[in-house]
């Protein structure tokens, strides 16, 4: 998990009833909902067994939740950064979940002209097309996070990631950056928190010590496709080599952490 803050916010309520929980025993990943994620970020969280999205903590402006950076597919050293405009009704205090997007239909239509502009001359194209559909409907919604979420899960899905996804603001936890991640682990029985480079520099293992879960540490390759892997949106390589074959490298980077 990298760039956020869980201990900006007062810890999620207990529920009145927990939503469907997963089969216990996998690896748990926590992260915003990010606008067409990284590479990385994608790798990360196909490597998982859970995704919870933390939706619950304070928006930053200026970071992947409503932005994602696009690399032209002939040009590599093209780039352009895709915002959602959000407007935060409690300013710096607005949860992620609570972001509302500036004119959701400008929004979408700019939305869908630039991803067609960038990667429609792409063979696979049409694939991808038909995985953005829902994308592109969750603006309606006028919620940053809500298409934010939706663009990863269906980006997860074109992979053919069989994981669960709950949300944070359904699940109980405490308060403390580590103890919150730690209790969130805990409620999908995983056997192992997979957390990003970011997240290591601050992470205290004796929360999930003190569950018996392990912490992973994830670490995708550097080099090839991954070498803009931390900078840009994974559409790239997807556009670049189709669905199936970036799905092959994710499954066997999962397997490296499995």
């Amino acid at each position: 998990m990298e760039r956020t803050n869980p201990s900006s916010t007062t810890a999620s309520p207990a529920a009145s009833s927990l939503p469907d929980l997963p089969e216990p025993g996998g690896l748990c990943a926590i992260h915003q909902p990010n606008l067409f994620p990284r590479l990385t970020t994608l790798a990360k969280l196909f490597a998982a067994d859970y995704w919870i999205v933390l939706d619950d903590v304070q928006f930053t402006r200026r970071d992947y939740q409503h932005r994602t950076r696009l690399g032209d597919l002939d040009e590599p050293d093209r780039r352009q950064w895709l915002t959602i405009p959000t407007q935060l009704s409690k300013g710096r205090q607005t949860l992620i979940r609570d972001a509302l997007i500036g004119d959701p239909g400008l929004a979408r239509r700019k939305t869908a002209g630039v991803l067609r502009q960038y990667y429609g001359a792409s063979p696979h194209w049409p694939a991808l097309a038909r995985a953005l559909d829902p994308v592109l409907d969750a603006f309606v919604t006028g919620r940053t996070a809500t298409v934010a979420e939706t663009s990863t899960r269906a980006l997860l899905g074109l992979l053919g990631w069989q994981g669960k996804i709950l949300n944070s603001s359904e699940l109980p936890s405490q308060p403390g950056r580590s103890q919150r991640l730690a209790d969130l682990s805990a409620i999908t029985g995983a056997r192992s928190y997979l957390c990003g480079t970011g997240g290591m520099t601050y992470l205290d293992p004796a929360p999930f010590a003190a569950k018996d879960i392990a912490v992973t540490p994830f670490r995708p390759p550097t080099t090839g496709i991954w070498s803009s892997g931390r900078s840009l949106s994974s559409l790239g390589a997807l556009a670049a080599l189709g669905p199936q074959e970036v799905a092959t490298i994710m499954q066997r980077i999962a397997s490296d952490h499995a």
